[in-house]
């Protein structure tokens, strides 16, 4: 129910945009986010914009990220912009309804110093 799409390899101090489209069957939206994953670590939050446009970062990605949507398309778009080798992770998309979450499988970044 969600596809996300265009990991890759990119080397640092490159850009990648990361793209997540729902399907037409999750229906009122809240918000949707971004989190990633590295090797041996815990899951992180690392972007989320709500249906009203507002935005929120982690830290670590404040000022290089940027995260958008299409409402009417239901995609999430992640630019990510001066990668660095500790970007690396499978990153994931989540959408929050008022009654779940749906994630999507995950696309891989590596970022190669």
């Amino acid at each position: 129910q969600l596809q996300a799409s265009g990991g890759g390899l990119v080397q640092a101090g490159g850009s990648l945009r990361l793209s997540c489209a729902a399907s037409g069957t999750i229906f009122s939206i809240n918000a949707m986010n971004w989190y990633r994953q590295a090797p041996g670590k815990q899951r992180e939050l690392v972007a989320t914009i709500t249906t009203g446009g507002t935005t929120n970062y982690a830290d670590s990605v404040k000022g290089r990220f940027t995260i958008s949507r299409d409402n009417a398309k239901n995609t999430v778009l992640l630019q990510m912009n001066s990668v660095k080798p500790e970007d690396t992770a499978v990153y994931y998309c989540k959408a929050q309804t008022i009654s779940d979450d749906y994630w999507g499988q995950g696309t891989q970044v590596t970022v190669s110093s």
